[in-house]
């Protein structure tokens, strides 16, 4: 009797202990699940829904300086003045201001950057806004679906000055955060 007691113990603590690794390796399968999912979701919302790009240069100074990383929003298609977006221009990611949107005229005079006949004041632009020689005829009447946008560093800036309005299609993105990569 006390062998049978024993025997069915022994089958009991057995049963007990092949169940602790089923458990814990069921555990270990809902969190390997968890993080495939919560990665998944990071992937998607980064390729679907925001972006983030690189300012290869200081053309977008004292905004964006080179290195700094900008996340940027792929949902909004309403760009309106001084908003910042991601154009990719013959295959190159920029990082540019609008300063006009369709329906804007916009000239570059001897005083700086005009918009609908009004002289603009530019808080984030510390340089001179200088034609380029060999690039767009002014002043420019923006058709539907185009925008002009500059470099906030006018000097050191390839910008609708010279390429012409951009079309709103080849925009990526409109720059929602700035991330600093340098104490500068």
């Amino acid at each position: 009797m006390v062998a049978g007691i024993v025997e069915a113990i022994d089958r009991v603590a057995v049963a007990e202990t092949s169940k602790k690794p089923n458990k814990l390796l069921l555990e270990i399968l809902y969190l390997v699940i968890k993080i495939a999912v919560v990665v998944l979701l990071f992937a998607l919302a980064f390729t679907f829904a925001f972006g983030i790009e690189k300012a290869e240069d200081n053309s977008m100074a004292p905004s964006f300086k080179g290195g700094d990383l900008a996340l940027f929003s792929r949902f909004d298609d309403s760009f309106v003045s001084s908003d910042v977006v991601v154009i990719d221009y013959e295959g190159d990611a920029q990082l540019r201001r609008v300063v006009a949107v369709a329906g804007d005229t916009v000239d570059i005079t001897s005083d700086g950057l005009v918009v609908n006949g009004a002289l603009q004041q530019e808080q984030n632009v510390h340089t001179d806004t200088l034609l380029y020689e060999g690039g767009v005829t002014l002043p420019l009447t923006l058709k539907e679906n185009e925008v002009f946008v500059l470099g906030d560093n006018r000097l050191e800036s390839l910008d609708s000055r010279m390429y012409g309005p951009v079309d709103t299609s080849i925009i990526a993105g409109k720059a929602i955060f700035v991330g600093r990569t340098k104490n500068l």
